[in-house]
């Protein structure tokens, strides 16, 4: 191997244009995903280490990839989720995505230099073998987007507005991984539907106005102090809540592409017996080849 070769950086992840973002996905839900054409599950809610759940899901589809959305790195020991990471990377070779972050101040009693504390865990990932280009980190400030870029293969932003997303791309550069989530409530095309698109949205923003990273992460979007407390504005819960028909929603999920963005994971906010039906209405608009 050339000096050239041995330097060159490994190809970005590839989960294609559009993922699922949830709380949970059964192995069957996974299967049905899969089938619509989305490239990845994206699983949240700081998982334990062990990360038992993700081999079924790999197991029942054939192409999908699952991330992590992510694990947190107060909670689950660095020695521990590499151990995870190989055994699920060596039975399902690069179909498995590992997204680390450092959650919030307000929910962790150790919470302190939050990000010398995730340079440490990224140093575990290196001296455990985790290889960067199958990590991700989360991501909203400059400092740890430019991180992300520099210790694993990119970033994964929560509640972003495409805005946030162009600005990303610049820090991280081009060849840097970015999957900014965003929300979605699919409904009427009139005040009636926006009324409660909005509804919707602010039930699942509630815990989010509490939290100081969020809060800031939307001031520096440009959104004002009275704006990011509960209940919101109307103006911010437009920006990080897609809603209205499919075409409507794919058109606003597309403008993060447009901005930068490699990957979009899609949280749709809806009932979990109604999750794939509204996953397929926007699978034709978002362009997804399994539609």
């Amino acid at each position: 191997m050339t000096d050239t070769q041995a330097s060159a950086p490994a190809a970005k992840p590839d989960l294609g244009p559009f993922g699922v973002f949830g709380r949970g996905v059964t192995p069957h839900q996974a299967k049905e995903i899969e089938a619509l054409g989305y490239g990845a599950v994206w699983v949240g809610g700081s998982p334990p280490a062990e990360l038992t759940w993700v081999e079924p899901i790999l197991a029942a589809t054939s192409t999908l990839q699952v991330a992590t959305g992510i694990v947190n790195i107060w909670t689950a020991e660095a020695g521990a989720v590499s151990e995870s990471f190989h055994r699920i990377d060596k039975a399902y070779p690069g179909r498995f995505l590992l997204g680390i972050g450092v959650g919030h101040r307000e929910m962790i009693k150790e919470y302190r230099k939050p990000f010398d504390a995730l340079v440490d865990y990224l140093d575990r990932l290196d001296e455990y073998g985790v290889p960067t280009h199958r990590r991700v980190v989360a991501a909203l400030g400059p400092r740890v987007l430019q991180l992300s870029a520099q210790r694993g293969a990119g970033a994964h932003p929560y509640l972003t507005t495409p805005e946030h997303t162009a600005q990303a791309r610049q820090l991280l550069g081009d060849g840097a991984f970015l999957a900014p989530e965003h929300k979605a409530v699919l409904t009427t095309p009139d005040k009636e539907g926006a009324d409660q698109a909005r509804a919707v949205g602010r039930k699942a923003l509630d815990m989010y106005f509490k939290l100081a990273n969020y809060r800031n992460s939307w001031k520096r979007s440009g959104f004002g102090d009275d704006e990011v407390v509960a209940p919101g504005s109307d103006r911010l819960i437009d920006a990080v809540v897609a809603y209205g028909t499919p075409d409507a929603i794919a058109a606003r999920l597309k403008e993060h592409l447009a901005a930068g963005a490699d990957h979009v994971p899609v949280q749709v906010l809806t009932k979990d017996e109604n999750l794939i039906s509204a996953l397929a209405a926007l699978a034709g608009p978002l362009g997804l080849n399994g539609s």
